[in-house]
């Protein structure tokens, strides 16, 4: 074999070797459980161990999900800065229902399977912590847009035992250490819902009642004992009114909830961490997060 062969060869395996080290092969979070569906987790590990780590959910109104954007893109960018980050692809209704309204005769997918599937990564991965090198007490949940949405019932319903649904009993706890809900859905009640993200979790005609948009708008369960939320929103975006994010900082201050919002006037909607997809101000939300996250665990030392 030739001397430029061999030396190509070996170059690339040991470029496989520093890749395989600081990722990981996607799993299934309902693996050997009573609950039949394949819901994917990806980690994107960060060197050393100990690390702060975050969930990540893409947005797409639970019908779809931004795995690009929202999910690889802002998972590298934390991995990148020293944060471990865990791509989640909850559960979502997909394009047919979208387009079919078949949920009518049919269940499909809607609440509480995507609040399941953040409830039961938090228990994986605390369990597994020390597999993954990262601090199980410094787990946090961030979500765009409608997995901003669900960032946010992570933070307030994270008692709730929606796992023994699927036969799932843990003493692990599944409250998040933080949640950082960006540019997100909020309320299903107030003249700014998104009305199609509204649709997505709760299903059609009749399930779309009073009682079921009053039970997940963020802004109406607000709790004192909420983890610290990092929210962010940008006053020009088109697709999920901005009075969204007021009402979720105005409960929390109500509450005395330890939270930081930033409103930006310009950026728009669907940019995760990409600076090419937003405006200069905007994307400073990233340095203002990564403040953030290390100050509230340093105030704890």
């Amino acid at each position: 074999m030739p001397m430029k062969l061999n030396r190509f060869i070996l170059v690339v395996s040991f470029l496989l070797i520093a890749i395989s080290g600081f990722s990981q092969k996607s799993i299934n979070i309902w693996e050997d459980t009573d609950c039949n569906k394949k819901v994917k987790l990806t980690p994107y590990l960060a060197e050393g161990d100990n690390n702060i780590a975050v969930i990540v959910c893409p947005g797409g109104s639970y019908f779809w999900l931004d795995r690009k954007t929202e999910g690889i893109g802002v998972a590298e960018w934390l991995q990148s800065n020293g944060i471990s980050a865990f791509v989640l692809e909850y559960r979502v209704v997909g394009v047919p229902a979208f387009i079919t309204h078949y949920r009518l005769l049919f269940r499909g997918i809607r609440f509480p399977d995507m609040l399941q599937d953040i409830l039961r990564s938090i228990q994986l991965i605390r369990d597994n912590a020390n597999q993954y090198g990262i601090n199980p007490n410094k787990l946090g949940v961030m979500g765009f847009s409608a997995g901003g949405h669900l960032a946010g019932m992570s933070g307030e319903f994270f008692d709730t035992d929606v796992l023994s649904l699927v036969g799932i009993k843990t003493s692990t706890s599944l409250k998040p250490d933080f949640i950082a809900p960006i540019y997100p859905v909020v309320s299903f009640v107030n003249k700014s819902t998104h009305k199609r993200s509204q649709r997505g979790i709760l299903g059609e005609g009749h399930s779309i009642s009073k009682e079921m948009k009053d039970s997940l708008s963020l802004e109406r369960h607000v709790r004192s004992d909420m983890p610290p939320t990092f929210l962010m929103n940008c006053v020009d975006d088109p697709i999920v009114k901005y009075h969204n994010s007021e009402l979720l900082d105005s409960a929390m201050t109500a509450k005395d909830v330890n939270h930081r919002y930033i409103q930006y006037k310009t950026g728009g909607h669907g940019f995760g961490a990409t600076p090419e997809k937003t405006s200069e101000e905007a994307i400073g939300w990233r340095e203002e997060f990564l403040n953030w996250v290390k100050f509230i665990f340093k105030k704890e030392q």
